[in-house]
């Protein structure tokens, strides 16, 4: 079996997670479950997370006032710094390459059944993506979450990893912040 480069396969699971976090924007999404992507190829990691608004400010109309514009640009950005809100050990030696966060859709649906679960009918979801280089990433056998620490709202965090070694899928959740990737990496 002939195996592929790595670089290839990165590119690959990097477009179909992609993918996948398009369709997730259009299917239901569950509030207080975000979804984080995390692609490895030695010493360069992208990570792409994507949230409801209700998990990140609290609301997932359109920001209505002061108080809500000042939700949201306090929200983008605590996001925009991957380091407050994954703790990567400090062995590896990672720093941030690049940092984006953007809030996506919105609506005004005031009376609207904000269930558990429902049809994502124009509803706000933000979307961060990281660029990181490691020098030792090797050393990354486990990631903290202070996220659920700046946001309250947030109750689990579905990841995807990809790396050398293959596809894994974790659950991270508020009462079990942190992320043992046992010789995953």
């Amino acid at each position: 079996m002939k195996c592929l480069p790595i670089s290839l396969v990165l590119s690959v699971a990097t477009a179909s997670l992609a993918g996948a976090e398009e369709t997730r924007g259009l299917d239901a999404h569950e509030h207080g479950v975000g979804q984080l992507d995390i692609a490895i190829d030695g010493g360069t990691i992208v990570l792409t997370l994507a949230a409801p608004g209700a998990d990140i400010v609290g609301f997932e109309h359109t920001a209505e006032g002061d108080d809500d514009r000042a939700a949201v640009e306090a929200a983008l950005a605590d996001l925009a710094r991957p380091f407050g809100l994954f703790a990567l050990p400090a062995a590896a030696g990672c720093e941030v390459v690049s940092a984006e966060a953007s809030i996506l859709g919105a609506d005004e649906d005031e009376g609207h059944d904000h269930g558990d679960e429902h049809e994502d009918t124009g509803h706000t979801e933000f979307h961060a993506e990281y660029g990181l280089t490691c020098a030792n990433p090797a050393a990354i056998d486990r990631i903290g979450f202070p996220y659920f620490d700046r946001f309250p709202g947030a109750r689990e965090l579905e990841v995807q990893m990809v790396t050398g070694n293959g596809a894994r899928a974790y659950e991270v959740t508020r009462d079990r912040p942190t992320l043992d990737l046992g010789g995953a990496i």
